[in-house]
């Protein structure tokens, strides 16, 4: 068992001094954008509110943006701009796997990021 373990490490190291896996990079918002939660509040309510709530608080279909698991110190600003352009499998929650969300550019996503920060730090979600 412990043989098994070192091979994992070694395999992991090998990875990371290789470059072997492949670097995902977020979409960037467009340059001097400011986000805003005011912008932010219809596009979250047309494109997020149906799976994870009008109130942030989550449904049947998705978690609530007002759980600690999505502070910026565990879920960045980058992990909402990746999760709407590719999705997001199954990792906190069984919900099963976020499907893309077509037709939002990476400045909509971040005035939707905007709006969810100014909403936890609301509820007291930091």
């Amino acid at each position: 068992m412990k043989l098994a373990g070192v091979f994992v490490v070694l395999f992991l190291s090998l990875v990371a001094q290789t470059g072997w896996a492949q670097r995902v990079a977020a979409p960037e918002p467009s340059r001097g954008l400011m986000p805003n939660p005011t912008r932010g509040k219809p596009l979250y309510e047309a494109n997020c509110a149906t799976c994870h709530g009008e109130s942030l608080t989550g449904t049947d279909k998705g978690p609530a943006f007002l759980h600690r698991v999505y502070v910026p110190e565990h879920h960045g600003d980058a992990a909402f701009q990746l999760a709407v352009r590719n999705g997001s499998r199954q990792h906190h929650w069984k919900f099963g796997d976020m499907a893309p969300v077509p037709g939002l550019s990476a400045d909509d996503v971040a005035h939707i990021t905007a709006y969810v920060r100014a909403r936890q730090r609301r509820a007291g979600v930091q």
